[in-house]
């Protein structure tokens, strides 16, 4: 195994050029203005003082550029994981005390080794098990949650709660108590940003301006918002009069160490960090991937979950919380012009001169206006046309992304991802617990072989042929059985039975016994067993056994082998309608 493979740098880094560097500090500069107001909105979201959003996006951005596959993606804090750092933390202590803070420190530790070991025994596929229904109905649900956390800050009023319904009865019984600068500098900020989000690039365009600079111009729109309000509040002075202002950030690096160890504590964390490891790697690995196609570039998920480990588990060691790869901020730094990972590197640069010099200029920043970044930028996360597509086209599907999405508005967002985590498996296993067969028959005059309900297709009474359209395991191994002994009972004059197998990729232990045991009871009813089309992977295991030397049979290669072995009236085409053993219907009489 190549070092680069587990350190990517050492394969880029040797490519990098002067023309490259210039890209990726444009980049870098442009993020560093974006994730500024955004790592601090995340952090008060996340129930954390402002400065830990900020040192959540300086080394952990510099340990992706080492790990990482992905040449654009932009590492920091996000909506999703900085809601539920604050569902875990919640359960500790009180949000903001010292402990509180040590418990993200934790969830970051853990989810990054978490995912870091997952890495080492090369394990990506896990986030194969959570269907993109469920993701898409936990990020909707999570993204009206958010929005509705931050309306407090937007009209000026004290308001808790865990899931949607708490939430909005908090706000309901302080609407006497509304702040109406508070709601003046809110809802102006939302419409802004509203605003900014759809109608900035056509104007910028119309001015003459490129399709990349209006895009980039337009989605930096929070940063205009957070210093004119920061202006405004100054100069008539509306923290005086109950407007929230973001008040001193300290202008100091993170410090470096180990959060500190409490068995009891740890372990009470470490299912939320196992959920939040999970959610962060599906998230980051789907942006990833989405960037790369649009350059023909690779991702390999297994060092992703490396790269992420080592980005959570520098949080977790220089006072941040969870981090993982984001929509917004890898979509700006692509539309940039970002090459390399190198630009991650440079923001945590900018991010680092940023909490040393600038944040002393954001002492009346609003929280309001914090509140309305966030708003803005979770709405877009939820996406109803996705439960209508979803509804239209499976039921089942929309069923898991239901549940998903009112567990998840209902109970909060950990019992909505395991809701989401087990539907996903039950509908796995109970989609393939029950397989699609087919009866299929000849096209005439081909070598062809399909489905006798869809296709005109020539049958032989003697010779039945099943083909099986998922692989064999535990679950759906004894329904193989059921199917066989149904056939059997209903075809009296067959005398071979071919089981097809070109879509079975894969038969476990469980599988190997069914097929034993239908070829035992084939036997004593007379018929003989035979496979056509089996893959190479699932001979190799056959031929491990003694299933081949006892089977009645034969294997061969093609289906059409068969019939002409077994039935060469019907293979040829010779074969008369309405002769004994010959048929042109060929449906069963029988319900699978």
């Amino acid at each position: 195994m190549k070092l680069a493979n587990y350190f990517p740098i050492l394969d880029w880094g040797r490519k990098y050029r002067g023309e490259t560097f210039v890209n990726d500090a444009v980049a870098a500069l442009i993020v560093t203005i974006m994730l500024i107001p955004q790592s601090l909105a995340y952090a008060l979201l996340a129930g954390l003082p402002p400065q830990i959003g900020l040192y959540a996006s300086i080394l952990p951005l510099i340990v992706y550029a080492v790990f990482g596959t992905s040449r654009t993606l932009a590492v920091g804090p996000v909506a999703i994981l900085s809601l539920m750092t604050a569902a875990a933390a919640g359960k500790i202590a009180a949000a903001g005390s010292p402990e509180y803070i040590q418990a993200a420190l934790i969830l970051a530790f853990l989810s990054g080794a978490i995912l870091f070991g997952l890495g080492l025994l090369r394990m990506g596929f896990l986030a194969n098990f959570l269907s993109h229904p469920v993701i898409s109905g936990f990020i909707t649900a999570s993204g009206l949650i958010i929005a509705a956390s931050q309306l407090k800050h937007i009209i000026g009023v004290p308001a808790s709660g865990h899931n949607l319904f708490e939430i909005i009865y908090e706000l309901i019984t302080h609407l006497s108590a509304v702040n109406l600068p508070t709601l003046a500098i809110g809802l102006s900020s939302l419409v802004f940003l509203f605003w900014v989000r759809s109608q900035l690039k056509p104007l910028l365009k119309t001015f003459g301006l490129g399709d990349k600079i209006a895009t980039i111009i337009a989605r930096a729109g929070p940063v205009f918002a957070v210093v004119l309000s920061i202006v405004v509040v100054a100069m008539l002075r509306l923290d005086e009069a109950g407007v929230k202002i973001l008040r001193d950030v300290p202008t100091e690096l993170p410090s470096l160490g180990v959060p500190g160890f409490n068995r009891d504590v740890w372990m009470q964390l470490f299912g939320s960090a196992a959920l939040i490891s999970l959610i962060g790697f599906v998230e980051s690995v789907s942006v990833a991937k989405t960037l790369a196609a649009k350059r023909r570039q690779k991702v390999d998920p297994n060092q992703e979950l490396i790269a992420l480990g080592a980005s959570s588990l520098a949080a977790g060691v220089s006072s941040g919380y969870p981090v993982t790869g984001g929509l917004a901020r890898s979509a700006v730094n692509f539309d940039a012009g970002a090459e390399t990972p190198a630009a991650g590197a440079f923001t945590a640069v900018g991010i680092a001169l940023a909490t040393l010099f600038l944040t002393p200029y954001l002492y009346f920043l609003p929280q309001a206006v914090l509140a309305a970044t966030i708003i803005v930028a979770v709405l877009s996360l939820v996406d109803i046309q996705a439960i209508k597509t979803v509804w239209a086209y499976s039921k089942s599907d929309f069923l898991a992304m239901a549940a998903t999405i009112l567990m998840t508005l209902g109970f909060g967002v950990e019992l909505g991802v395991l809701t989401g985590v087990g539907l996903s498996l039950f509908l796995h296993l109970y989609n393939t617990s029950t397989p699609h067969f087919a009866f299929v028959g000849q096209v005439p005059g081909t070598q062809h072989f399909r489905n006798v309900d869809r296709h005109a297709v020539v049958t032989s009474e003697r010779v039945v042929t099943l083909r099986v359209d998922e692989s064999l395991y535990f679950a759906n191994a004894r329904f193989l059985e059921d199917t066989v002994d149904a056939v059997v009972a209903s075809k009296p004059e067959m005398k071979h039975l071919i089981l097809m197998f070109p879509a079975v990729n894969r038969v476990d232990a469980s599988g190997l016994e069914s097929l034993e045991a239908i070829n035992l009871r084939l036997k004593d009813a007379g018929v003989s067993l035979h496979l056509s089309e089996v893959k190479g992977p699932v001979m190799d295991r056959f031929q491990t056994t003694h299933f081949l030397e006892d089977l009645t049979g034969k294997v061969y290669l093609h289906q059409y082998e068969a019939m002409e072995d077994l039935d060469p009236r019907i293979a040829r085409g010779t074969a008369r309608r309405g002769e004994p053993g010959a048929s042109e219907d060929g449906t069963p009489n029988f319900t699978i």
